[in-house]
């Protein structure tokens, strides 16, 4: 538009043109006159103003040849400028196109030799002004709802609307606008001073035009066709594909409608569809990830990512399988039974197949895939199991039909839009067919080859035409089965899925799925199991009833729902049978449902209060017998695996809690009778309530426990204010929690118990016993006051557990001797004390005190004090814990002597002690780990222990091995065996040997148990296994378990599977995983996986590619056949390394070591210079595989730690803070401010892997670095010949990267 304070010049500026115009003259002329008009007006050039002047001269009073050689002529000498002009004509000719046929043919040959050297017309002082006039002219704040003045985006807003007008132009031409989803162009819209029955330039024949128009449709075709082949033109297209993905897929389509329908591209001779559709596949442009659409980059024309390929998805010469290698550890993990998880099992595996999709650019199908296979090795190793207190196969069993049944649930679910949700159960049948290839894997453990045969037999009974009923495998007895049916784990896995409705009975039809048929198909199969199916209906739940439905899992959610509502508003007698059959086998093998009885099992432990109660004391008082049976019920350590699987530990401790609160308030005296006729206490339930609180938190551990810095232990915060903290967290609202059914599952349970924030502060007296319990693990016992309640209650206990000493014993119960008990009075005249247990708890410390200083006086017998210790435990079997963390306090001040196990005093090993030590050696040295003496110098000497740890486990063995017993060695076990390890060499086999007197069946775990302590004494065997479990995982040992490397060297088969030298030797993998949470500095053993990791890539390269090799391979130009496959396997194996690395230091040391690693350790390995000969410094091969081996390492470390996603904003701010460190000192490596000390090869590799696994799997990261880390990276890309991959970086970056970018691009060499 014309400035009207200028409107002087410019009337002599069309003066000038009409009397050139008119006499003909030269286009040099004119233009030199009118640029000294222009200098005597001191306009400014090149000037936009001239440019409307001009155009608007033109269209279309004036449309002839002559004008155009003006206007051609004016933008050669720089007077306007070309983009300013290619944007007037584009609003004024391109809409009247079918009327100006010729200026719509000047205009593309204008576009055609302006938009391929835009570089040399936005070069100069005068580029944002012209840029800012152009984005005013075409309203390119409209394209993108973007109000921006910076050149770079204005320069790509106006590229990508050049061309997509043209593309509506040819679209509308042919009659093929109408067709595409967006059929109306803003950008065809005619301007309203253009005048429609302007006279045509050339005045010709129908014919003439009619060819005319045809020619320049086959013209712009070509122009699009080249705007999409030329590298500036289409890197600028691929800023937006990266940022708009939108306005790209639009685009694409209308791309993809054209080259399928378009006339004049078939009867093209230089052009076919194909051409086209392949300069706009998506393996040249990527689609971002807001895309609806999400689809992965490649290596292409536009970008190549270079090294990018020996990350994504290379696995020549290797096991598949291997790419899910830290989901076979992370199952294998979540079975060690001495600590459970507040998070969900569900959560973490979601996250972690997620990750490991990403990283391995793996498909869907492949990802479920390996979820399958990793869930079903987990239960083959547990094939034959060794006995003892441990998760066993239920546990397995529950992770594999499920928790990963409900992962794939999960995922699906996610999908958001039903397209994609039915293409991921595409994905999923796939995957479930091609398990049946995996025989080996699929066999079913001998105590579910019945529920297998079911499942099988249901699918034929399908296929047959009977009526099925309820997705259950119970639906007809064992005698109506063909007998050629044989059920395998694919089986249960496919009623698992059908079971969350990803799968339906279409399943049953697949190839090979079943063999067998029935001769006779019976007339009339229940619908449910006839126990269940009576019960439904209403009959009672008597003593028959119940036993049945204890022992097959119910049939469906509706079955529970029924029973849930019979435990909370039956009889008395109703509720407990109710609560009795929901800890059946519904919980330990209803895998269809699952999650429903953990739910409703957890919802039992904070019944509601009824409508009528009105009674002073709190309501669960009614419920004490319902509660204890469900209590005792989950009590055992593979359910209480089940829980944590299943994410419900927090709020199964905030249920407890109230419990504890309420009952420990009582004396014995208030009790219940149950049905059977046995009596329970208030001591009764809160024990058992307390026993189990206890076991979900490491309560007999020091609120902040061993670690370097300010980096502690992994599993240190698992305290009871953390497992608060996380229930807490399932109140809070977000936008995730309708889209995830586990989140949604557990904020519902949370919310039915209460719908406010818990802590600890919210039970007095939970709070004074747990502060009470810090004080006693962090300092010695003091505080005690003559005559306080506190005393009479120590004076109380001490005469009740010790009556039967000798009349003249005096036990003090305080080191002091202020106050003394006479043990001497008889039974009679003693009875048993009548307090509150909370009360008794705040008085154990005491009495153990007393009792453990008597005895070192010899006041006390060592009998005298096991059996009085057992007495009070039987007591109040909830004391146990006060006297498990008063021990463990006390052997680690090490101020008590040391006793002689000598088989008089105290109980002696020495009939089993050589054995264990023995075979103890024998598994280190099976598993390769050679410790040359475990004993203490000086050779044989009589065996000791602390007096405090020769107490515990004198007490321990007081105890029967039944059921009874059972959780409360579950509660004390851990602690001994933790407790032991921390004390001298040979504590832990004098306490193993002692065991295995008393439970012979238990040798095998006792004996394991006792070896891993050996690495918490001696730093060199935790080094040696590490280095076995790489040995071992890249196949490249000879030790007994070795093969071909892979998952099964790395984790075994099963203690049972094979034998060696008479023991059934211990994957080193299995034995990293029973220790590594014992371990005290996490820190110095991730260095040391670190460590490891580097010298595996020389290992590898010895192994994968000898001397000759190498030689070959630098010696032949692009290699040979031979030669690529070798590096593949190398490089494969090279990932292989670095994701085991990456999975033990993620699960060795969590979060902190990953930080630091990040953080700290890395950049300092690369600052350190290498001072070694140089003869032994690394090829530059090898280098380089270091240098890939260090990025994957690296990312995938960040990526188990932040995950791919941005779900939490803390997880957020972490990966933003750690990442962006990281990159900011590659970045001042970059830019020269620092030097490394690393081989080239090795540091240019590094940065190259890093970025290229971050821009094609990890995009939201790159969206959170700074800009100008950002700008570093790509400039530093870019000096390497990684132009591509630069380019990539910056379009991440977002729109505010995206005028730097442009520039990047523009020039590019």
């Amino acid at each position: 538009m014309v400035i009207h304070g200028r409107r002087t010049v410019w009337d002599r500026v069309i003066e000038l043109t009409k009397m050139a115009q008119g006499n003909s003259v030269d286009p040099r002329l004119w233009a030199s006159q009118l640029s000294s008009n222009l200098k005597f007006f001191a306009v400014e050039l090149p000037s936009t103003e001239l440019a409307d002047v001009i155009v608007s001269y033109i269209c279309w009073d004036n449309n002839v040849p002559i004008l155009w050689k003006f206007l051609e002529r004016a933008m050669a000498l720089n007077l306007v400028s070309p983009l300013v002009v290619l944007s007037l004509l584009s609003d004024r000719v391109v809409p009247n196109r079918s009327t100006q046929l010729a200026a719509y043919r000047i205009y593309l040959e204008l576009l055609k030799r302006n938009m391929f050297t835009i570089k040399d017309h936005i070069s100069g002082p005068h580029y944002q002004k012209v840029m800012i006039s152009v984005a005013r002219i075409l309203r390119l704040s409209e394209l993108f709802d973007l109000e921006t003045s910076k050149p770079g985006v204005l320069l790509v807003e106006f590229v990508f609307k050049m061309v997509s007008q043209l593309l509506d132009a040819t679209l509308s031409d042919e009659g093929l606008l109408e067709l595409s989803q967006d059929s109306s162009s803003q950008w065809l819209v005619k301007s309203q001073d253009m005048e429609i029955d302007a006279p045509e330039m050339y005045n010709g024949k129908t014919g003439s035009l009619e060819k005319l128009q045809s020619l320049n449709t086959i013209m712009a075709i070509e122009m699009i066709t080249e705007f999409l082949r030329n590298t500036v033109i289409s890197r600028l297209l691929y800023l937006v594909s990266s940022n708009r993905a939108s306005n790209w897929h639009q685009f694409v389509q209308k791309v993809q409608l054209l080259a399928e329908n378009s006339l004049a591209l078939k009867n093209s001779k230089v052009l076919n569809s194909g051409d086209l559709l392949q300069l706009i596949s998506n393996r040249r442009f990527g689609y971002s990830s807001d895309s609806k659409v999400t689809l992965p980059r490649k290596s292409n024309a536009i970008v190549d990512f270079g090294s990018l390929s020996s990350f994504a998805g290379l696995c020549h010469g290797a096991s598949l399988s291997s790419l899910w290698l830290p989901l076979d550890l992370v199952f294998e993990d979540a079975m060690d039974g001495y600590q459970v998880n507040p998070t969900s099992a569900i959560e973490i595996i979601t996250g972690l197949a997620k990750t490991l999709k990403e990283i391995n650019g793996s498909t869907w199908q492949d990802t479920f895939l390996g979820l399958w296979i990793a869930a079903l090795r987990l239960v083959q190793r547990e094939r034959d199991p060794i006995e003892g207190p441990i998760p066993r196969l239920d546990t397995r069993l529950c992770m594999s039909l499920c928790i990963v049944p409900l992962v794939v649930a999960n995922l699906i679910e996610e999908g958001k839009y039903v397209s994609v949700m039915e293409k991921l159960r595409d994905d999923l049948v796939t995957s479930l067919q091609v398990l049946g290839e995996f025989p080996g894997l699929l066999a079913p453990p001998n105590c579910v080859v019945s529920a297998a045969n079911k499942a099988a037999t249901k699918a034929i009974l399908f296929l047959e035409g009977g009526n099925v009923g309820k997705p259950c495998s119970d639906v007809i007895n064992m005698k109506d089965m063909p007998m050629n049916c044989s059920g395998n784990m694919r089986h249960l896995i496919v009623e698992a899925c059908i079971a969350r409705n990803i799968l339906d009975t279409s399943a049953y039809s697949w190839p090979g799925y079943v063999s067998g048929q029935f001769n006779q198909i019976p007339h009339s199969l229940p619908n449910e199991v006839p126990c269940w199916s009576s019960f439904v209906k209403g009959a009672p739940l008597d003593a028959a009833m119940v036993n049945a439905l204890v022992s097959v899992p119910a049939s469906s959610l509706a079955d529970l729902e029924k029973l849930y509502e019979v435990a909370v508003k039956g009889s008395d007698d109703e509720k407990i049978s109710a609560a009795t059959v929901l800890c059946g086998a519904s919980l330990a093998r209803g895998w269809n449902i699952q999650e429903h009885t953990v739910e409703f099992l957890t919802r039992l432990l904070s019944p509601p209060v009824s409508a009528d109660y009105s009674r002073a004391e709190s309501h669960l008082i009614a419920y004490a017998c319902m509660l204890n049976v469900v209590i005792v019920g989950i009590g055992s350590v593979d359910s209480i695996q089940i829980f944590s699987l299943h994410g419900m530990v927090p709020q199964l401790a905030c249920s407890l809690m109230p419990i504890c609160e309420e009952f420990g308030s009582y004396t014995p005296s208030v009790s219940w009778t149950l049905p059977s006729g046995e009596e329970i206490s208030a001591y009764s339930v809160f024990s058992n309530a307390f026993t189990l609180l206890l076991k979900l938190w490491r309560f007999n551990h020091p609120p902040i426990e061993h670690g370097v810095g300010d980096v502690p232990t992994v599993g240190s915060q698992l305290t009871l204010e953390h497992l608060l903290l996380v229930r807490n967290s399932y109140l809070v609202s977000s936008e995730t929690l309708n889209r995830d059914r586990n989140r949604k599952r557990l904020s519902e349970v949370a919310r039915a118990a209460s719908c406010q924030p818990v802590f600890v502060e919210s039970f007095p007296k939970l709070k004074i016993w747990y502060r009470q319990q810090q004080r006693c693990i962090a300092a010695t016992l003091s505080g005690l006051t003559h005559g306080s309640p506190v005393h009479q209650i120590v004076e109380a206990l001490l005469s009740m557990v010790f009556r039967k000493v000798r009349g003249s014993q005096t036990l003090n119960p305080v080191n002091s001797g202020t106050s003394s008990s006479s043990g001497a009075a008889s039974e009679d005249s003693n009875p048993r004390p009548e307090f509150p247990a909370w009360d008794i708890l705040k008085a154990v410390p005491y009495v153990v005190d007393a009792a453990l200083t008597a005895c070192t006086h010899g006041k006390l017998s060592p009998r005298e004090l096991a059996t009085g210790l057992k007495d009070l435990a039987d007591f109040l079997p909830a004391s146990l814990a006060t006297i498990v963390s008063y021990f463990s306090a006390e052997v680690s001040r090490s101020v008590w002597k040391p006793v002689f196990m000598n088989g008089v005093d105290w109980p002696s090993p020495a009939t089993n002690l050589p054995n264990v030590e023995e075979f103890i050696k024998k598994i280190l040295a099976t598993t390769g780990v050679d410790i040359p003496s475990l004993a203490p110098a000086g050779g044989s000497s009589p065996a000791t222990l602390p007096l405090p740890l020769a107490a515990f486990v004198s007490l321990t063995i007081t105890y029967k091995i039944d059921k009874a017993s059972e959780r409360f060695l579950n509660l004390a076990g851990p602690a001994l065996e933790c407790l032991a390890a921390g004390c001298p060499w040979p504590c832990m086999p004098i306490v193993a040997s002692l065991w295995t007197q008393k439970a012979k069946r238990w040798f095998d775990f006792l004996v394991f148990s006792a070896s891993r302590t050996v690495f918490l004494h001696n730093q060199d065997a935790v080094i040696q296994l590490l280095r076995n479990c790489f040995s071992a995982t890249l196949g490249l040992n000879v030790a007994p378990m070795s093969n071909d490397g892979g998952v099964g060297a790395l984790l075994g088969h099963g203690f049972g599977s094979h034998f060696y030298g008479g023991i059934s030797p211990v994957a080193p993998g299995i034995l990293y995983l029973r220790m590594y949470r014992a371990l005290r500095d996490t820190v110095s053993v991730s260095e040391e996986i670190f460590s490891i990791l580097i010298h595996s890539v020389e290992d590898i390269s010895q192994n994968r590619l000898s001397t000759e090799k190498l030689e070959r391979l630098k010696t032949v130009k692009n290699g040979t056949r031979y030669g690529q496959s070798s590096l593949a396997t190398a490089m494969t194996q090279v990932k292989l390394a670095a994701s085991l690395s990456a999975s033990l230091v993620w699960l060795t040391g969590g979060l902190g070591v990953v930080h630091l690693l990040i953080k700290e350790n890395i950049p300092s390995w690369f600052l350190s210079t290498d001072k070694s000969d140089r003869e032994r410094r690394p090829s530059d091969l090898v280098a380089e595989l270091r240098g890939h081996a260090l990025a994957y390492f690296v990312v995938l470390c960040g990526a188990f730690a932040w995950g791919v996603e941005s779900r939490s904003s803390a997880s957020k701010r972490r990966r933003q803070a750690i990442l962006g460190s990281h990159l900011e000192f590659i970045a001042s490596a970059l830019d020269g401010k620092i030097s490394v000390g690393c081989e080239t090869a090795t540091w240019r590799t590094y940065i190259t892997g890093v970025v290229s696994l971050m821009v094609s799997c990890l995009p939201l990261w790159v969206a959170e670095i700074d800009t100008e880390v950002l700008k570093s990276l790509s400039n530093g890309l870019r000096q390497w010949g990684k132009d591509e991959l630069a380019i990539v970086l910056l379009s991440l970056g977002g729109l505010r990267t995206m005028d730097y970018a442009a520039d990047f691009i523009i020039h590019l060499r």
